[in-house]
């Protein structure tokens, strides 16, 4: 992808004035913004500017439009993708219906539940707290009370909420009450957030089968409430994996080893249990 000087320039200016940017960013993107003005080389400060930003690069720490930035200044791609927020509707009341689910960072929730046969829509957000309208940093900060979540939008006649319940099992881990994996804190924490009464009938029955399977040898933790306002995320937000397959891989890759290790755990704990009930 080309990426001019003029158009790296003009997108250090747009990132030092988003209110997005944290200011630790902020400082290196002013840093380089006033030694370019000054006349110092424009490749050799670009190359500066990059190292600067590598240690939370690679760690996958840098705020979205921040990262893009960086993927730009190391030559990856970066796919764009139409905003989704826009088309995530229902057109068909009679045999479509919502569900919503909270199990860690939404970027990785995305793609299970969306290459689903009946799935119309998945949109990533922030839903179960007290703030209208909460912006990323506000949520990842903890400030909010929300947690990242996502909304799916279904149809009944292809694939049923119980069908969505079962798949949400498999990638969380519902063990953990301070977050998912790698990402700590209250706003990673697991809950299924049921429209009505038979969605928590579901929900409830659903959790206590995995509570009686004897899977897990630490109990489970993953809370079940009504569901409340949904507030989309940035568009930059939506469909990650699409828009950064590789930095999506990386962190899809350690989530699935853990899971696949806690899988394999549980299927041996399973068969302990059954053989110690026939004695």
């Amino acid at each position: 992808m080309s990426f001019t000087q003029e158009e790296q320039l003009n997108d250090i200016y747009n990132l030092i004035l988003t209110s997005g940017t944290r200011e630790w960013e902020r400082t290196q993107l002013v840093s380089a913004k006033n030694a370019l003005e000054d006349g110092a080389d424009f490749s050799a400060e670009l190359s500066k500017l990059e190292a600067n930003l590598r240690p939370l690069a690679v760690r996958n720490n840098l705020t979205p439009d921040v990262a893009e930035f960086y993927l730009k200044l190391t030559g990856e791609s970066v796919n764009e993708a139409a905003d989704n927020r826009v088309v995530h509707s229902g057109d068909d009341p009679v045999y479509q219906e919502r569900a919503i689910f909270a199990g860690g960072c939404f970027w990785c929730m995305v793609e299970s539940f969306e290459t689903m046969a009946g799935i119309v829509s998945v949109l990533s957000g922030y839903t179960g707290g007290h703030v209208a309208h909460p912006s990323y940093d506000q949520v990842s900060g903890g400030y909010t009370g929300h947690v990242e979540a996502v909304e799916i939008i279904f149809d009944t006649r292809i694939i049923t909420y119980e069908e969505l319940v079962a798949l949400y099992w498999q990638i969380t881990d519902p063990t953990d009450a301070f977050g998912q994996f790698q990402d700590r804190g209250s706003q990673y924490r697991p809950i299924i957030f049921v429209q009505d009464e038979r969605q928590r009938q579901i929900a409830e029955d659903s959790k206590q089968q995995l509570i009686e399977s004897g899977k897990y040898k630490q109990p489970i933790v993953t809370e079940i409430q009504t569901a409340e306002t949904f507030w989309p995320a940035e568009n930059y937000h939506q469909q990650f994996y699409k828009k950064q397959p590789k930095r999506y891989k990386q962190i899809k890759r350690s989530r699935q080893q853990f899971l696949t290790y806690q899988h394999l755990k549980g299927k041996v704990r399973t068969v302990l249990n059954k053989h110690k009930k026939t004695f």
